[in-house]
C-alpha cells in the first residue's frame, strides 16, 4: 500500500507586517549598509517588473549592536486589565547574547516586590519581544506560566497568561540611565465616534 503524502504547512514571513528599527539608536550608532550590485536591479523583460528584491538592512549586525547597547536596568509599571492600579516593576538583564538576528535576554524581573527569573528573545529586525517569566511566584496578581509579548522592544508589552480566565495587562518600561524610548506626544488623541 503506498504511503500517504506528507503535507507541510509553511508560515508566511512576518517581514511585511513588522516595524523595522522601532528602538531609537544612539547618534553614533549605525546599521552596516552594503551597496546593491547592478544585478540586484534586473528587470524581467516579459512582465516589466523587478525580478530580485534588495534588502540593505542587516538584522544580524543590529542584533550584535543591541546586545552591546541595550540598557541592563529598566523600571516601570504593570497594570492589569482586570482591576487594580499600577504595580512597580524592575527588570535587570544580566546576559544579552546576539544569536543571528535575535538577541537572547536573561535576567530577573521584580513585579510588586516578587522577583522571578526571565528569559526572552528580541528580534533585531522587527523589535518583537517574547519574555518568559520562569519563576513559581509572580507578583502583581500574575499567574506562573505566562509571558510578556510586545512589538516595541522592551518599552511596552502585554501579558499573556497561561489560562484564558487571566485578563492580561500592560507592562511599560523605561531604561535607567540609558537611551530613552522614543518621545511620546503629549497631545490628546480625539476618538472617531
Amino acid at each position: 500500500m503506498p504511503a500517504a503524502p506528507l503535507l507541510v504547512a509553511v508560515a508566511a514571513p512576518l517581514a511585511a507586517a513588522t516595524t523595522i528599527a522601532a528602538t531609537p539608536l544612539p547618534r553614533d550608532a549605525f546599521v552596516p549598509f552594503t551597496t546593491p550590485t547592478q544585478e540586484a536591479y534586473k528587470i524581467d523583460e516579459a512582465t516589466g517588473t523587478e525580478s530580485n528584491r534588495v534588502q540593505t538592512f542587516d538584522p544580524k549586525a543590529r542584533a550584535q549592536m543591541l546586545a552591546r547597547q541595550i540598557p541592563r536596568e529598566w523600571v516601570g509599571t504593570y497594570q492589569s486589565f482586570a482591576s487594580g492600579g499600577p504595580v512597580p516593576v524592575q527588570l535587570r538583564l544580566s546576559n544579552l547574547t546576539a544569536v543571528g538576528q535575535i538577541v537572547d535576554l536573561r535576567g530577573d524581573i521584580t513585579i510588586g516586590g516578587v522577583t522571578s527569573p526571565v528569559q526572552g528573545n528580541l528580534s533585531a529586525e522587527s523589535d518583537q519581544l517574547d519574555l518568559l517569566v520562569l519563576g513559581d511566584k509572580v507578583g502583581g496578581g500574575l499567574q506562573p506560566g505566562g509571558l510578556f509579548q510586545g512589538l516595541q522592544g522592551l518599552a511596552v508589552s502585554g501579558w499573556n497568561g497561561l489560562r484564558l480566565t487571566e485578563m492580561g495587562g500592560r507592562l511599560a518600561l523605561s531604561p535607567v540611565g540609558g537611551v530613552a524610548p522614543a518621545a511620546r506626544s503629549t497631545q490628546r488623541v480625539r476618538g472617531l465616534w
